[in-house]
């Protein structure tokens, strides 16, 4: 007994229908379906991305940091499209006791920065991660990433004088803020600790130059931390 089998359907053939039929409902085969655009992503949305999650709606008001983020916008150099660009400026000491908004601010006027359209490369990090960081391991090169947030155009130095100290921390410390100081890059700083008590737990050489190259602002309150939730 002979087994017929059946042809199988010439996929131009299948094609020719389709565009028939098109053809016939006024539609022109050869134009594909427009896909919506991208929607672009802004440097704010590509920073949120970067900032801790308690950070990401932070909003800059105290008024001397508002201040500090318009000087900064102003006198940025103009780049590509005539953007503005973060050039060298002054730089902020934020202090005040444990939970009143000192990263906050200082996360707040990063993204007032990229809101305003100023195009910036910026790191953070505490002090803690940085000694942590920048300790000999296999693999990793501590001098390069000292390198790397000493010439960043933008850097956030949270904690400053919580992380246990030595002489090979306070070494670290002033090689990073003297690097800042003599390229004049803005930084913000933020500390627990009262002025007088930060002397002890960078040195001289920092403090002296932390006083020349920042202007303090000076957060007071209770710790919001604490507060009971309404």
């Amino acid at each position: 007994m002979t087994t017929a089998t059946r042809e199988p359907q010439r996929v131009g053939g299948l094609t020719d229908r389709l565009d028939a039929i098109l053809a016939d409902r006024g539609i022109d085969p050869a134009t594909a379906p427009a896909e919506p655009p991208a929607e672009p992503v802004t440097a704010l949305e590509l920073a949120d991305a970067r900032i801790p999650a308690r950070y990401r709606r932070a909003l800059a008001d105290h008024p001397q940091v508002t201040a500090w983020v318009d000087e900064i916008a102003r006198t940025g150099r103009p780049g590509p499209g005539g953007a503005p660009g973060i050039a060298d400026g002054p730089s902020l000491l934020i202090a005040g006791p444990t939970g009143t908004g000192k990263t906050h601010q200082a996360y707040g006027a990063v993204r007032s920065l990229l809101a305003a359209g100023v195009r910036l490369r910026w790191e953070a990090t505490t002090a803690a991660d940085l000694y942590a960081s920048l300790r000999p391991r296999s693999g990793h090169d501590p001098e390069r990433a000292l390198w790397a947030l000493g010439r960043c155009p933008l850097l956030i130095l949270d904690d400053l004088g919580a992380a246990k100290t030595s002489e090979w921390t306070e070494e670290l410390t002033y090689r990073l803020i003297n690097r800042r100081y003599n390229e004049m890059l803005p930084t913000l700083v933020t500390s627990n600790l009262p002025i007088g008590e930060l002397r002890g737990a960078v040195g001289d050489r920092v403090a002296s130059r932390l006083s020349e190259m920042t202007t303090r602002v000076i957060l007071g309150g209770t710790d919001r931390r604490r507060q009971p939730a309404h």
